[in-house]
């Protein structure tokens, strides 16, 4: 048995989500295809796939494993294009978790134009709010805003993220104008629920400072759902630029109290220690902080 061979095509098994489908890339027949990976199961000693569910499903182990599989047969493709040129290159797969909103407005766009660049790099761009244990899902590198907390983790600065108190324009016609950080507390303010002072929002304005305690009727752990809720005139957020930019120029928000600056939040590229060594992980920070 060829052990690449088989979690090869147990891989891209796992990402066709089809054994015929696999079988018509490779021009294999499905029997072949099905007995590598029953081949590969006997090795092993267990299942990789779930087989008395009508979709195909991995096994808990098979999940493990594929994780394995990819970040083994991604080394194995830098080696081979290494010995090749002589150094390591700028290829192979890497994976890449940012918060929802922030991937999509700001990585999400800058992807194309790396890829360009490095034509022999394969992203996997992964969009959650929530932070993913970065060894347990083979994650490259993490895009996280805010303090960085993880233990045993690297993380570099990719910049700050201002942020701005925002509000409709029908929202202030009805509500009023607020000309100070404590007119706030008449207004219906809406909370992002990922922070950990959600409820409180800073401000400066010279030399003093101001903590104002907001309140308001609803909150969400999503950005793109406040955003939605500011621009249908529920309530008023403080919220990175990067998310109403393209609303204020079009007028359909307006940011208020801008004499008062609120704290920013550090934005960081956040890896495993060995990762420090991949060129293509390096690679894409270093085109992160020159873009962002």
């Amino acid at each position: 048995m060829d052990l690449f061979d088989n979690m090869h095509i147990f891989v891209r098994v796992v990402e066709r989500g089809s054994f015929s489908a696999v079988a018509r890339e490779l021009n294999m027949g499905q029997p072949a295809v099905s007995k590598q990976v029953r081949a590969l199961e006997q090795y092993l000693g267990g299942p990789l796939f779930a087989r008395s569910t009508r979709h195909l499903a991995l096994t808990d182990q098979g999940q493990r494993f594929y994780s394995h599989c990819q970040e083994i047969l991604g080394h194995l493709e830098t080696a081979t294009l290494s010995f090749a040129c002589g150094q390591e290159q700028i290829a192979g797969p890497l994976r890449v978790t940012a918060p929802v909103s922030y991937g999509r407005l700001c990585i999400a766009p800058l992807v194309g134009p790396f890829l360009q660049r490095y034509p022999e790099v394969r992203i996997d761009l992964r969009l959650s709010d929530y932070n993913e244990d970065l060894l347990k899902e083979n994650i490259d590198l993490a895009i996280r805003i805010g303090t960085v907390k993880s233990e045993g983790l690297v993380a570099m600065s990719l910049g700050t993220s201002t942020r701005r108190v925002y509000a409709a324009p029908a929202y202030l016609d009805l509500h009023g104008l607020p000309r100070e950080p404590d007119d706030l507390t008449g207004h219906n303010c809406i909370g992002f629920t990922l922070l950990e002072h959600y409820d409180t929002w800073h401000f400066k304005h010279g030399a003093g400072e101001f903590d104002v305690a907001i309140k308001g009727n609803v909150t969400s752990n999503s950005s793109d759902a406040i955003r939605e809720m500011v621009l249908c005139g529920l309530g008023i957020s403080l919220s990175p630029e990067w998310l109403f930019a393209a609303d204020v120029e079009q007028g359909n928000v307006r940011s208020v109290l801008n004499d008062y600056q609120n704290t920013a939040l550090p934005v960081s590229a956040v890896f495993s220690r060995e990762r420090r060594h991949s060129a293509r992980t390096m690679a894409f920070i270093d085109f992160l902080r020159a873009h962002l």
